[in-house]
């Protein structure tokens, strides 16, 4: 499971990248809208991200995997800042800023707002399945536009801020309450909605 979850998993952290990097870049509707490739990408090569995978877990057997998931999105969004934070040092500020922002907000309200986005995220995802990919590129833009909070596309952003910055102990508070946030919104679905039978 490791050997086949992990490299997608990296890949999928590398593609959400792409997008946080052009909405650094870019910024306001724009950005927001651009990002959208990222996720699409994702969607379509059947890559493993977190916020695409919190919500169709079984709720049994699934919690390594989910794990596993999470981390290879992580490290590579690492390896993704890494070499743009090398090779285009710029995007460095406006990241900061961003991090600044998250901390100013705090770990409850960073985490109430990734609800916002899980429910957003599980939600285009279930319509790309079904082959409708309009929702996927509304989503995206949506829930950023919204100031919602997304586990993984911040981890990009917090890594790709100076080491000193990323080192204080809330940074940790505030991205562990928006992976709990993101998991809660992507499963709201399924606590609220009716089973069908």
């Amino acid at each position: 499971m490791f050997r086949q979850t992990f490299p997608l998993a990296i890949l999928a952290g590398l593609c959400i990248s792409i997008g946080c990097i052009v909405n650094l870049r870019v910024g306001g509707v724009a950005g927001a809208v651009l990002f959208a490739f990222g996720l699409t990408t994702v969607v379509y090569y059947k890559l493993k991200l977190y916020t695409g995978t919190a919500g169709f877990i079984r709720m049994r057997g699934d919690w390594s995997m989910l794990g596993v998931v999470l981390l290879g999105n992580i490290v590579g969004c690492l390896l993704t800042a890494l070499v743009v934070c090398y090779a285009q040092p710029d995007i460095i500020e406006p990241a900061s800023k961003l991090l600044d922002g998250r901390l100013a907000k705090g770990p409850l309200r960073c985490g109430l707002l990734a609800v916002g986005c899980g429910f957003i995220m599980t939600t285009a995802v279930e319509f790309a399945r079904q082959g409708k990919m309009l929702p996927l590129l509304l989503g995206v833009p949506v829930f950023i536009l919204c100031g919602f909070t997304h586990s993984i596309a911040d981890a990009f952003y917090f890594l790709a801020c100076p080491m000193e910055q990323l080192c204080q102990p809330m940074v940790l508070a505030v991205y562990l309450s928006e992976v709990l946030g993101n998991f809660v919104g992507c499963n709201l679905y399924r606590w609220v909605k009716p089973r069908e039978s």
